[in-house]
């Protein structure tokens, strides 16, 4: 037999339990809308809730590896990170941030190294570099979207860059399934297809021409250039928490949300789009 080998079928979520994704994307969203637009300080303590929860998701999966990575310090450093740049601004969250990983060091200093009396000292690189990581990757991350909320049109912001990331998953998800043939990173994300980064692509920017003009009084084209940017971070965001997951064996970073795995593979996106779309809020619309 000749020619070229027979398409694959197109990438797909297998698994993915579709009916309960669609109601707790839902679910969530609603809880988005109404703690932004009835009470601000609401939409503090949801995000501060899901961004905990989200870094101890990514501390337990470090241990099932054997990195002793400290859960106290990212926990504090959320506590005072998320509501402090609300509050604060982003002087308050750098002070916070530092202050988290000179705590993350003297908690492996001063705690347990783990070496119970064994002549071949534990290293404690590993185990500090990971708890740099879940600090820097979670809530110092999640600080830019509550420096966008303090803002005077600030749970628009928010609003806007949670429509353009969801907007990239949904529009990357239906792509995918529809027309999905060239696997985009197969050895990271097998089901990500090119063809459905181009669907998030367009949807993005659909999405991002129209919201921006209607929530904050920008420009149709700056609201389209917001939105492409947002799915590019997006995306490689998605990306790299699925070669993140890959190299530690697991699926999902939890089982919390049916249809959705857990906290973390919902802010995966979330998080590394939260700084684009704040600084370049700045620049369209201003402060």
């Amino acid at each position: 037999m000749t020619g070229h080998p027979a398409t694959t079928d197109p990438p797909r979520r297998a698994g993915r339990n579709l009916p309960a994704a669609v109601g707790i994307g839902l679910g969530l969203g609603a809880a988005v809308v109404a703690s932004l637009f009835i009470r601000p300080e609401a939409f503090v303590v949801f995000a501060t809730v899901a961004v905990l929860y989200g870094s101890v998701e990514v501390v337990r999966a470090f241990r099932s590896r054997h990195l002793r990575v400290p859960v106290l310090p990212p926990v504090v450093g959320t506590l005072a990170m998320l509501p402090g740049a609300y509050l604060g601004g982003g002087e308050t969250l750098l002070v916070a941030y530092v202050l988290t990983v000179f705590a993350v060091l003297a908690h492996r200093l001063l705690g347990d190294g783990g070496d119970h009396g064994s002549p071949v000292p534990v290293p404690a690189v590993r185990d500090v570099a990971g708890g740099l990581f879940v600090v820097s990757y979670v809530p110092l991350l999640a600080g830019f979207a509550m420096l966008m909320l303090a803002a005077s049109d600030g749970p628009w912001r928010v609003l806007v860059f949670v429509l353009l990331v969801v907007a990239s998953d949904v529009g990357g998800y239906a792509t995918g399934v529809l027309w999905g043939r060239h696997p985009m990173a197969p050895s990271v994300s097998p089901k990500k297809s090119w063809e459905g980064t181009a669907g998030s692509l367009a949807v993005g920017a659909v999405t991002g021409a129209i919201a921006l003009p209607l929530a904050l009084d920008g420009s149709w084209w700056g609201g389209a250039l917001l939105g492409l940017v947002t799915v590019v971070v997006a995306v490689l965001g998605d990306l790299s928490e699925s070669m993140l997951k890959r190299d530690l064996g697991i699926k999902d970073m939890g089982t919390l949300l049916p249809g959705h795995g857990g906290v973390m593979d919902r802010l995966d996106s979330l998080l590394p789009a939260a700084p684009v779309v704040h600084l370049l809020l700045l620049v369209l619309v201003g402060s």
